[in-house]
C-alpha cells in the first residue's frame, strides 16, 4: 500500500499528515508505529489523519508514536490546521479553522507565515504539591494530563529516568502522565523540557504541556503575566496566552511541512 503524506514540525514536535478526507486509509497501530519510528521509518512523534466532519471543517485523528489513539496534542492541532490550509479546505473569517479532536471543538488561526494560534480547552484537575518519587509535583490536565515539576537547573534534569519513572505512578495518574521540567527564567517567560507519554521519550516541544506549564506557573505566582513565553528543547518559543479565569486559553508558535513524501507499507 502507497501512503501520499507531509512530514510537519510544530516549535519541534513532528508529525506524519495524511489527507484522508475521502476515508480510503485504514491504518494498524502496528503500521502506525512503523511510520513513525525514526531510522526504519519515516520517523515522528505522531500521526494525524485529516478526515471528513458532519458539523466543523474536519476532524483530525491523533495517534502516538506507539500506534494508538492519543489525547490532546496542543502542536499537532496547530500542524493539522496549517496542514489544512496548505490542502485548500476553507477557513472561517472570523472562527478561523473550526475542527473537532476526540469529540471537541477547537479553532485554529493561521496568524502569520507558518504561526498559528490554537484555541486550547479550559484546563481541569489541578492537583498542587505531590511527593512523587522525592520530588514536589503538580498536575493539570490541558487536554493531555500533565505532571509539573519545577527546577533552578533545567539542562541536568532527569527528564528520561525521573521522567518515565513519574509517568508510568498509576498509583497516582490512573492513565499514566506527560511529565514536565520548568525553569522560570522572567516574569512573563520560562524554559521547558518533557517526557511524553505514547512517545516513551523526551520530545524536542509539547503543545498541552507548554501550556500545562504556564497555566501553572501563573496559578502558583511563579510568574506574573497572562502572556507567557515557553522555550522548547527544539529553540523555538511557543507563546501561551490565558486570561485570570483560565477559561479562554491559546497556544501560538511556528508550524511547518518539513517535507512531502510517499512511502509503500505492508
Amino acid at each position: 500500500m502507497e501512503i501520499t503524506f507531509s512530514k510537519l514540525s510544530g516549535a519541534g514536535n513532528d508529525f506524519i499528515v495524511i489527507d484522508n478526507r475521502d476515508l480510503s486509509l485504514t491504518l494498524s497501530p502496528e503500521q502506525i508505529n512503523t511510520l513513525c519510528t525514526r531510522r526504519t521509518g519515516i520517523g515522528a512523534d505522531g500521526l494525524i489523519l485529516i478526515e471528513p466532519s458532519s458539523a466543523y471543517a474536519f476532524s483530525m485523528k491523533y495517534y502516538n508514536a506507539d500506534g494508538y489513539p492519543g489525547s490532546m496534542c496542543g502542536n499537532g492541532g496547530r500542524c493539522a490546521a496549517y496542514f489544512a490550509f496548505t490542502i485548500g479546505i476553507p477557513a472561517s473569517s472570523v472562527n478561523g479553522y473550526v475542527f473537532e479532536a476526540n469529540s471537541n471543538q477547537y479553532n485554529a488561526w493561521i496568524t502569520a507565515t507558518e504561526t498559528v494560534r490554537l484555541r486550547m480547552l479550559a484546563p481541569q484537575e489541578f492537583m498542587n504539591n505531590i511527593e512523587i518519587e522525592g520530588l514536589i509535583c503538580h498536575s493539570v490536565n490541558t487536554g493531555s494530563p500533565h505532571a509539573i515539576i519545577f527546577t533552578s537547573d533545567l539542562q541536568t534534569a532527569s527528564v528520561t529516568g525521573t521522567g518515565r519513572a513519574i509517568r508510568h505512578r498509576s498509583d497516582i495518574f490512573p492513565e499514566g502522565t506527560n511529565v514536565n521540567f520548568i525553569e522560570i527564567t522572567s516574569p512573563d517567560s520560562l524554559s521547558i523540557r518533557t517526557f511524553e507519554r505514547g512517545v516513551e521519550d523526551e520530545t524536542l516541544a509539547c503543545g498541552t504541556g507548554s501550556v500545562a506549564a504556564a497555566l501553572m506557573s501563573h496559578l502558583l505566582g511563579k510568574t506574573s503575566s497572562t502572556t507567557v513565553h515557553v522555550a522548547v528543547k527544539s529553540g523555538d518559543i511557543l507563546d501561551v496566552q490565558f486570561n485570570e479565569a483560565m477559561d479562554e486559553v491559546f497556544l501560538t508558535g511556528p508550524a511547518k511541512i518539513v517535507y512531502k513524501g510517499s512511502c509503500t507499507i505492508d
